[in-house]
C-alpha cells in the first residue's frame, strides 16, 4: 500500500537543531548557584571500608557537603532500568546503595564532595581519608565460582546471580538419534558503549519540596521511580526532566548517578548540585556489555537437519547485578525464533565478580549469543561439508512457527529473502570459487550469519507507551509522548505515524522532544528495539482519536456523516472521490472558537501491547587477512533486514550504519582491559580503548526485504539493535574461510590472529 508520509526518508525534525547547536542538552542548563560534585572511588577491588576521616576536607573552604555512607539511607536498590513488577519474585535484585561500605570494583563509589567548583571538589577528595581492610579480588567468574571463594554479596551463595534457563523438547534422544555431534565453546569480550555525551545529571529541590532531576537518560519514568526507592520516599516527590541527549546505547537505561544527585542536593538544602562523570569515569562506572563463554552441543542429520542444541553460558555481569540475568535470558528468549530445533537447552549461569558493572547495551545479550550459535553454525557447515547458507535454509523457520514457551507466534518472516539478498550483493558463488585455491600472504574469504531478535519485550516484561496529540487552531498538531529520543530518530518516526494518520505534512506535527515526568504521557523507555513498534501502537492510537473528533466535529458543521469523510492532504474530504469538503484549518480553527459548538480537540491515549513481531536479517562480509601481520581488512560487508515496512528509509540505512560499526569494533579491536592481580582498568579512555574511526570503517552495504507485519503500525518491526548482532560471527566466519583457522574468542586484533595463525601452522 502507498503511504503519503510513511516510508518517506524525511529529514529528522531535530536534525536543524542538532547541527546548528541549539539543541540543549543536560550541560547546557544553569541554575542560580550550581554546585559541583565529585565521587571518591575505591582503589581497591574488593574490601571494607572499616573508617572515613572527612573533617578536613569538610573544613576545605568551598566544600559545602561530604558524604558517605553513614549521611545516606542504607535501603537497597536496583539500579537497572526495567518496569515495576507487582510481583516482588520478578524484580531485579536490589544490591546496590548510593554509597557502599563495602568496595566490589576498582572505581566504586565510597564517598561524594559537593563544593562550590571543580577543582575544590577534586581538593576536597585528596583531604578523605579511608581506612580499607582488602580482601581477595574475585576478578574472573572461575575464580568467584571457585569453591571457598568469599562472597562478594553476603545474600548470594556461590557468587551466582542465577542460573535460569530453559529446556525445550527430548534432548537426548536427539543426540542419540543424531548422525553428526558438533562442538565448540566461544568467548566474548568486554566492552563499552563509548556515547558521545557522558553520564551527566543535577538536582535541586524546588519550592513546593520536590526533587527535581535533569538527567540525560533514556528512562526518565522510570528513574523517578529508581530515585524514589533509594531514599525511601513517594515516588511523586520525584520530578525528572530528560533534555536531549547525546548517545545511550543502553548504558543510560540505568540508575547510574541519579541517586546519588538526589542525595546530594537533600545534603546541601535543595541547592542544585551537578554531578558530571568524566569519560574515565563512564568507562569504569557506568555499565559495560557483558562478556560470555559460551559452549555449544549440536546433533543433526548427515544432511544437515539439526535436532538438537545445547548451550552453556557463563556470563560475567560484575560487582552489581544491574540488568544481571535478564541479559542472559533475553539472549536465550530470541534465537529460538531463527531454527527450526525439536530439542532445546539453554543453561546460563549469571556470575557476580570484582569488575566494573555490566549491563543493558545494543542487543541486550543477543550480540553475544549470535556470535556463538553463527559461528557453531559455521562450524557444523564445514564439518559435513555443506554450503553455510545452505545449512540455514535447511533449519530456518516458517511463517505460523509458535515459540513453546512464550506461546508467541511469527507473523512475519522475511530471513529467506534476506539470505537471497545478501547473497547476490555479495556474489557469493562467483567469489567462492574464485577463492577456493589461494596463495600469498594475504587471502580472502566470505561470511555469512543470521539473527532474530523482537520488538519490544512481551510476554516477559510491560509494554506500556503514552501518546498526546493536541490539534492547533491552524490545523498542525502537537505531539508529546513519553517515548525518549536519543538520537536513534523515534521523534521522527512517531511524528510520521501521526502524520500518516492525520493526513498532515511532517512539518505541521510539532514534536516535543524532551520528557517531564510531570508532563509528559507514561512510558518506560528507549530500549528493546521498542519505540517505532510499542510507541508508534500509541501514536497511531491517538491520531486515529484525534481523526474521529474531527470528522466527527465536521458532520456538525457540514451535515455530511463522519464515515463518509477523511483526511488527506490537509483537508477534509469525501472518502468514495478525494474531493475536498473544507480545508483542516478551517475546521480547526471552528473547534477553538465557534461560539455553539466550540471544543478544542485533543486525545491523549494509553496503550498495553500484549504482542511481539519477530524482526530478521543476515549479514555478509568479505574479508582479505594479511598473514604477515594478522590484521583483518573489511572489503565489502552487507547487512540486510527484514524489519517490516520501512517507515523512514533513510533514517532505518542511518541505523544500520551505526549498529554494523559497532559490531565492526566488537569483531576487531574493542576490548576493556583490567589488571590481572588488582582490577584496575588499564584503557578506560578513548585512547588506549581501541574504537574503530571513521578511517576503520569500510563502506557498509545496506538492504531491506520490506514485510507486512500485521501487528505492527504500517506493517513496521524493530530495528534500532538488531544491526549489531551479526557482524562479528560473519567477520570471523570469513576469516575462517580466508584461513582455515576458527577464531572462537573476540577480539580478532591483529596480535590474536598472528598468534592463532601461527599456532593453526597457517604460517
Amino acid at each position: 500500500m502507498a503511504y503519503s508520509v510513511v516510508g518517506q526518508s524525511a529529514q529528522r525534525v531535530d536534525a536543524v537543531a542538532k547541527v546548528t547547536g541549539k539543541a540543549k542538552y543536560t550541560d547546557d542548563f544553569f541554575e542560580r548557584d550550581m554546585l559541583v560534585a565529585k565521587i571518591l572511588r575505591s582503589p581497591y577491588a574488593h574490601a571494607w571500608v572499616r573508617q572515613i576521616d572527612t573533617v578536613q576536607a569538610k573544613a576545605l573552604p568551598g566544600v559545602e557537603a561530604v558524604l558517605t555512607y553513614h549521611d545516606v539511607p542504607h535501603i537497597k536498590f536496583a539500579t537497572a532500568g526495567h518496569p515495576f513488577n507487582l510481583d516482588p519474585k520478578h524484580r531485579d535484585r536490589a544490591d546496590r546503595l548510593i554509597l557502599t561500605d563495602k568496595a566490589r570494583f576498582v572505581g566504586d563509589a565510597v564517598a561524594a564532595v559537593v563544593a562550590a567548583d571543580e577543582l575544590i571538589a577534586q581538593e576536597a577528595l585528596s583531604l578523605i581519608k579511608v581506612e580499607y581492610e582488602e580482601l581477595e579480588a574475585l576478578l574472573t567468574p572461575d575464580a568467584a565460582l571457585r569453591e571457598g571463594a568469599p562472597l562478594i554479596h553476603a545474600d548470594c551463595p556461590h557468587n551466582i546471580l542465577s542460573d535460569q534457563g530453559f529446556h525445550q523438547g527430548d534432548l537426548e534422544q536427539a543426540f542419540g538419534r543424531a548422525d553428526v555431534i558438533v562442538e565448540g565453546e566461544y568467548q566474548t569480550s568486554m566492552v563499552q558503549h563509548c556515547h558521545l555525551e557522558n553520564h551527566i545529571s543535577y538536582a535541586y529541590v524546588d519550592t513546593q519540596g520536590r526533587i527535581v532531576i535533569v538527567t540525560s537518560t533514556q528512562i526518565p519514568h522510570i528513574i523517578r521511580r529508581i530515585v524514589g526507592e533509594a531514599l525511601g520516599i513517594p515516588w511523586g516527590r520525584v520530578r525528572v526532566i530528560k533534555p536531549y541527549v547525546g548517545g545511550g546505547f543502553g548504558a543510560k537505561q540505568d540508575a547510574c548517578l541519579e541517586p546519588l544527585t538526589a542525595a546530594m542536593t537533600l545534603a546541601v538544602g535543595g541547592r542544585p548540585v551537578k554531578l558530571n562523570f568524566t569519560r574515565e569515569e563512564c568507562m569504569m562506572d557506568t555499565r559495560r556489555r557483558h562478556d560470555f563463554t559460551f559452549r555449544l552441543k549440536s546433533g543433526l542429520t548427515k544432511d544437515g537437519r539439526l535436532l538438537g542444541i545445547r548451550i552453556e553460558a557463563i556470563s560475567n555481569t560484575g560487582a552489581y547485578a544491574s540488568h544481571g540475568h535478564s541479559i542472559a535470558g533475553a539472549a536465550g528468549s530470541k534465537y529460538r525464533y531463527l531454527y527450526d530445533v525439536p530439542a532445546l537447552s539453554y543453561e546460563p549461569r549469571t556470575v557476580y565478580t570484582n569488575l566494573p558493572v555490566a549491563g543493558a547495551m545494543r542487543g541486550y545479550g543477543s550480540p553475544q549469543l549470535v556470535y556463538a550459535l553463527e559461528c557453531h553454525m559455521e562450524d557444523i557447515a564445514r564439518k559435513i561439508q555443506l554450503d553455510p547458507i545452505d545449512l540455514r535454509r535447511k533449519n530456518l523457520i516458517k511463517i505460523g512457527h509458535i515459540d513453546e514457551l512464550s506461546d508467541n507466534k511469527v507473523l512475519s518472516c522475511g530471513i529467506r529473502e534476506c539470505l537471497e539478498k545478501g547473497k547476490a550483493l555479495i556474489r557469493w558463488e562467483e567469489k567462492q570459487k574464485a577463492f577456493e585455491r589461494q596463495t600469498g600472504d594475504k587471502r580472502r574469504g566470505l561470511g555469512v550469519a543470521c539473527f532474530s531478535y523482537a520488538s519490544g519485550t512481551h510476554p516477559v516484561g510491560l509494554e506500556i507507551a503514552g501518546a498526546r496529540i493536541v490539534l492547533n487552531q491552524d490545523g498542525s498538531v502537537q505531539l508529546q509522548t513519553g517515548a525518549a529520543e536519543i538520537g536513534q530518530g523515534s521523534d521522527t518516526v512517531l511524528a510520521q505515524i501521526a502524520a500518516e494518520v492525520l493526513g498532515l505534512p511532517l512539518g505541521k506535527v510539532h514534536v516535543r522532544s524532551e520528557q517531564d515526568t510531570d508532563t509528559a504521557p507514561f512510558d518506560t523507555g528507549a530500549y528493546a528495539s521498542r519505540q517505532t513498534y510499542i510507541s508508534g501502537m500509541a501514536v497511531k492510537k491517538a491520531a486515529e482519536a484525534v481523526k474521529a473528533k474531527i470528522l466527527d466535529f465536521v458532520w456538525g458543521m457540514t451535515d455530511i456523516p463522519a464515515h463518509a469523510l477523511d483526511l488527506k492532504n490537509e483537508q477534509v474530504v469525501y472518502k468514495h472521490s478525494g474531493e475536498t469538503v473544507l480545508p483542516l484549518a478551517e475546521a480547526a480553527l471552528n473547534t477553538y472558537y465557534d461560539t455553539v459548538f466550540a471544543q478544542p480537540i485533543t486525545a491523549d491515549v494509553s496503550n498495553n501491547a500484549r504482542v511481539n513481531a519477530v524482526p530478521y536479517g543476515a549479514t555478509f562480509a568479505e574479508v582479505e587477512v594479511d598473514l604477515k601481520t594478522g590484521k583483518i581488512e573489511i572489503l565489502e560487508i552487507y547487512n540486510v533486514h527484514d524489519s517490516g515496512t520501512i517507515i523512514n528509509p533513510r533514517l532505518a540505512e542511518g541505523q544500520v550504519h551505526g549498529g554494523v560499526s559497532m559490531g565492526i569494533g566488537y569483531a576487531l579491536s574493542e576490548q576493556l582491559l583490567f589488571d590481572e592481580k588488582t582490577g584496575r582498568p588499564l584503557n578506560n579512555n578513548l585512547l588506549d580503548y581501541k574504537l574503530p574511526t571513521i578511517m576503520d570503517t569500510p563502506d557498509i552495504g545496506v538492504a531491506f526485504v520490506e514485510t507486512a507485519e500485521p501487528t505492527g503500525s504500517f506493517g513496521a518491526k524493530s530495528l534500532g539493535e538488531p544491526p549489531t548482532l551479526s557482524p562479528a560471527p560473519a567477520i570471523r566466519n570469513a576469516v575462517l574461510a580466508a584461513t582455515g583457522a576458527a577464531f572462537n574468542r573476540l577480539p580478532m586484533n591483529p596480535q590474536r590472529v598472528f598468534e592463532k595463525l601461527k599456532q593453526a601452522g597457517v604460517i
